[in-house]
């Protein structure tokens, strides 16, 4: 399970004495333990590690939007910050499918679904998340989707 794997790293950066890591880490697993308070209402739970997987996900996404904006405003040592914990936050991250495989999805997926136009794509997109969910960008395969519909 990712949450292990996550819980074995703060242990072993701990020991380490890596501070910058162990500070992401900790930052991970926080943000893991809000999400657990936030189901604990829910009906039906995910299962652990796709729940994880969402978290690191959300994390990763806010890690890039915040690099780009400190890279405008000339904040190079910032960025190089967001950009320390975004290593550490994609190591626990399944391996991502490349482009081409990404498209190659689609392509079966559309195939499969008889998708032709741009009004098919929430079930494309569907269909891959569901699929694919972990392994994906959703952004950039929602752009990918939509020329491949085009």
């Amino acid at each position: 399970m990712i949450r292990d794997t996550i819980k074995a790293a703060q242990i072993s950066a701990m020991k380490a004495g890596e501070k910058d890591r162990l500070a992401a880490v900790r930052l991970i697993l926080a943000k893991v333990k809000d999400r657990d308070i936030e189901l604990r209402t829910a009906s039906q739970l995910p299962d652990d590690d796709a729940l994880v997987v969402e978290v690191l996900q959300k994390m990763v996404k806010q890690r890039r939007e915040s690099i780009a904006l400190y890279e405008q405003g000339g904040r190079a040592e910032l960025a190089a910050v967001e950009a320390a914990e975004l290593t550490v936050i994609e190591e626990f991250l399944p391996a991502q499918m490349t482009e081409a495989e990404t498209s190659a999805a689609i392509e079966a997926i559309k195939a499969e679904l008889g998708a032709s136009t741009v009004k098919d794509m929430g079930r494309v997109m569907a269909t891959l998340k569901e699929r694919h969910g972990p392994q994906l960008d959703m952004s950039k395969a929602s752009g990918l989707v939509k020329a491949a519909l085009a």
